[in-house]
């Protein structure tokens, strides 16, 4: 009888990135990424310098490496007036509301599929709620990696512009989508679809409350015309009683 392999479940755990990290992160970005980033952005990384950080390590690795990274997430923070998408988070900016930027974001093949990047961009929308002046998370991906546009999208990112020529690689031009995660109450404008319903809307609500008056007033003119003719009436009455007791009166005398 064959035993089946029992399935390797790997225990993730998340923190910081460290210096001790440098050369690990060096060597998977360089793995998985077609951009070749300058030492000082890894150094910025792993001192925190204007970069916040995330690390998927497994701690259940049978080899001794239970603190090496498997995963990471890099980000920093900037100033929303300041920034490309500006003019998608409406027009009520303050000089204090920021953004969270996606820098970087990787996974190792053989952990790839388990939910980790899921984790380490959750991570990222955390923190990034947890600031009060914080109003979106946002990102580049370049236009011809589909996992990851699929992957951002069942994230509930938005995308919100294709960018011509954004990327330059190895002598080539390639087009880039922005992706935008708003939180904290931060929103785009609103499109002209939205426009236009908002308009309807408006307009129908309007006319609804026009009916309504108008339904108010014939209301109050039927009362008054009613009132009117049981006035009348009463009048009519009165003076027939009137002209009765007249008439009576001459009789009598």
């Amino acid at each position: 009888m064959v035993v089946p392999k029992a399935v390797y479940r790997p225990t993730i755990v998340y923190r910081p990135i460290r210096p001790s990290d440098l050369e690990v992160l060096k060597q998977i970005h360089a793995d998985l990424f077609p951009i070749r980033y300058e030492s000082e952005f890894f150094l910025n990384v792993v001192s925190g310098n204007g970069i916040v950080s995330w690390a998927a390590v497994d701690s259940s690795r049978p080899d001794g490496e239970n603190d090496e990274l498997i995963g990471f997430v890099t980000t920093r923070i900037v100033v929303a007036k300041d920034s490309e998408i500006q003019d998608m988070l409406g027009y009520d900016l303050r000089s204090d509301q920021t953004l969270v930027y996606i820098l970087t974001l990787g996974v190792i093949e053989p952990y790839r599929n388990l939910g980790i990047a899921t984790s380490l961009i959750q991570e990222v929308i955390k923190y990034a709620s947890g600031l009060d002046t914080c109003r979106a998370v946002y990102l580049h991906v370049i236009a011809y990696n589909e996992p990851a546009i699929l992957f951002y999208k069942k994230m509930s990112f938005r995308c919100l512009r294709r960018l011509q020529d954004f990327y330059y690689i190895r002598g080539r031009h390639y087009d880039s989508f922005l992706f935008v995660y708003y939180v904290n109450g931060g929103r785009s404008p609103c499109s002209p679809l939205e426009v236009m319903v908002a308009v309807v809307a408006y307009l129908r609500s309007l006319f609804s409350s026009l009916v309504c008056r108008l339904w108010k007033s014939e209301d109050r003119k039927a009362s008054r015309w009613s009132k009117c003719k049981e006035t009348s009436s009463l009048l009519i009455n009165q003076n027939k009683r009137i002209v009765s007791a007249e008439n009576a009166g001459c009789q009598c005398v």
